[in-house]
């Protein structure tokens, strides 16, 4: 089994999101789960890696070639693949993983989890996303997450589909769980 994580290449303002993701990593690593993610030595995309790794655990790497040209890829890994393109990353990334959590992160972090979500959503796989809700960094995204609901522009089943959980002790159960709903994308056909 091996898990994606989506996470900022920054480490954010708040030491506590270094420490979560190092966190994550170990856990990852503590139970076996392999970790997929996007390749990168720097931010928390790094120490979530450095942690699985120093743990023992399966870390597979996965970067665009133009992001090695800039120098960010993580050179310590055994198993860095480098693709031709995010779109090319984004697909094997998912293809290599049995679920998906995202850590704190920007634009990238929020476009990946966002994508497999919809897949999920489409019925094209049945795997788990979540987010990892560290000291509230998600809060105010699941807020908006429920208005989107409220307005129905999402089924709330769909919106259940979204596991949020703030700590790691409680989000690899709740991944474990997670069963994907059976009911098609469209509020009325």
């Amino acid at each position: 089994m091996r898990y994606c994580v989506f996470s900022g290449s920054s480490f954010g303002r708040l030491p506590i999101h270094a420490e979560a993701a190092s966190h994550l990593g170990e856990a990852l690593a503590s139970a076996g789960i392999g970790l997929v993610y996007g390749g990168a030595s720097v931010g928390l995309m790094g120490a979530v890696a450095d942690a699985a790794q120093l743990h023992g655990g399966e870390v597979i790497g996965v970067i665009p070639r133009s992001l090695v040209e800039k120098e960010v890829a993580h050179t310590g890994l055994a198993d860095l693949r480098v693709v031709e393109s995010m779109h090319e990353r984004k697909a094997l990334m998912a293809e290599l993983s049995d679920g998906f959590i995202a850590l704190p992160g920007g634009l990238g972090t929020l476009e990946e989890l966002f994508e497999v979500w919809t897949w999920g959503q489409l019925g094209h796989h049945a795997k788990p996303c979540a987010l990892l809700n560290i000291n509230g960094f998600y809060d105010r995204l699941s807020s908006f997450l429920d208005h989107v609901a409220e307005e129905a522009f999402l089924k709330p089943i769909h919106r259940e589909m979204l596991i949020v959980e703030q700590g790691v002790s409680s989000l690899l159960p709740a991944m474990a769980r997670y069963e994907a709903p059976r009911a098609n994308k469209w509020i009325k056909v």
